[in-house]
């Protein structure tokens, strides 16, 4: 994988830390168009549930962000759920998301 910017890696240490800190399946972060990072874990409740990703949107749009520079993943899934790539793309048609495994190693970036 190429270099990536700071700003990306700081999102997948709060990816990572948030996983880690809950021990959910997935931890997420994404950052928002004013540089604003916001960072959620799996939510798996009898009466609701969201990928990390979803629930890292959720923090993000209930804050007032109205767009995404890019967001990330960690999880052991070989791919990124659908509804999570929806939930971002809904905010963001272009933003990158990166899926890394639970070691922060970046696996796929997806555009």
């Amino acid at each position: 994988m190429p270099d990536l910017d700071p700003e990306d890696e700081k999102i997948i240490i709060l990816a990572r830390s948030t996983r880690a800190r809950t021990q959910a399946a997935e931890g997420a972060a994404v950052r928002d168009l004013d540089g604003r990072t916001y960072a959620a874990a799996t939510v798996d409740l009898p009466s609701l549930r969201l990928t990390a990703l979803q629930a890292a949107v959720a923090a993000a749009v209930s804050s007032g962000a109205e767009g995404l520079e890019a967001a990330a993943v960690v999880t052991e899934a070989a791919a990124v759920q659908e509804g999570s790539v929806q939930a971002v793309r809904d905010l963001a048609p272009g933003a990158p998301i990166l899926r890394t495994d639970l070691s922060g190693a970046v696996q796929e970036i997806m555009r």
